[in-house]
């Protein structure tokens, strides 16, 4: 899923009257890394994304800068983007491997001491989530607690547990 996030607002056109120019008051979120040539900036026009290619981009101290985009070469056709806020799109990322959800350990096999187990269901809830685990003898509930990982192996799909000593007794 893609997720916008406003990096600029376009404030007046700029420069010779004949070449379409903007200047642009940058926010926070503006990347220090931002490539034109292989990065849009998007527009809302009519309740409609529409991407803005730069032709080129000065930068103007720390907050503005002067963009031409590609297909706003007139003053007439930059006006329509005045006062609009500039965005990025960017993917919503992928847990990284110190950070994950616990329903995403469904189907992990679990080492638990000389128990060996498969992680088949997982219970949300706020006081008390849970793992279903099956050791062999039917689906057994262990607390879903991150102080009871030992490791978890991501490629292998596997997960050593320490829990306190007669919980899977119980």
């Amino acid at each position: 899923m893609q997720e916008k996030i406003a990096v600029a607002r376009i404030g007046k056109l700029f420069g010779e009257a004949r070449k379409g120019g903007v200047s642009v008051t940058l926010y926070d979120t503006f990347p220090e890394e931002f490539d034109p040539e292989t990065e849009p900036l998007f527009v809302e026009i009519d309740s409609l994304d529409v991407p803005l290619w730069c032709q080129s981009i000065e930068y103007r101290g720390q907050k503005g800068a002067t963009i031409h985009f590609e297909d706003f070469d007139t003053p007439r056709r930059s006006e329509e983007l005045v006062g609009k806020e500039l965005y990025m799109t960017s993917e919503e990322s992928e847990p990284q491997s110190d950070e994950f959800y616990m329903e995403d350990l469904i189907g992990f096999s679990v080492e638990c001491g000389t128990a060996q187990g498969e992680i088949v269901d997982y219970y949300d809830s706020e006081h008390n989530p849970l793992f279903g685990v099956d050791f062999g003898n039917g689906e057994q509930l262990i607390p879903a607690a991150e102080e009871f990982f030992l490791h978890i192996d991501f490629e292998k799909e596997h997960i050593k547990l320490q829990l306190p000593e007669g919980l899977l007794d119980l």
